[in-house]
């Protein structure tokens, strides 16, 4: 059996590394994109990458998601530290 330690260490590791998969990954099509377009040389293309990666909507639902698994993920460990008054 994993401990809660363990299982948080995990779970952290996890999604860090979809995270940093995922943005490597659209930064890398993005990049590709502005090579290959030659119309796309703007000097707000850092600012259009940014929003298309990090838009309020995916921020919104990115910051719902996460609160929810950190949430779950150590409502046990918090329920322990109250009930021994920490």
């Amino acid at each position: 059996m994993i401990s809660i330690l363990a299982q948080e260490r995990l779970l952290g590791a996890t999604l860090g590394s979809a995270l940093t998969g995922f943005v490597i990954l659209e930064q890398r099509k993005r990049i590709h994109e502005s090579v290959a377009d030659p119309k796309s040389q703007s000097l707000d293309q850092s600012q259009v990458v940014r929003d298309r990666i990090f838009g309020k909507k995916y921020r919104t639902e990115f910051e719902s998601l996460w609160n929810k698994a950190v949430n779950q993920t150590f409502e046990p460990a918090i329920a322990y530290l109250s009930s021994r008054k920490w």
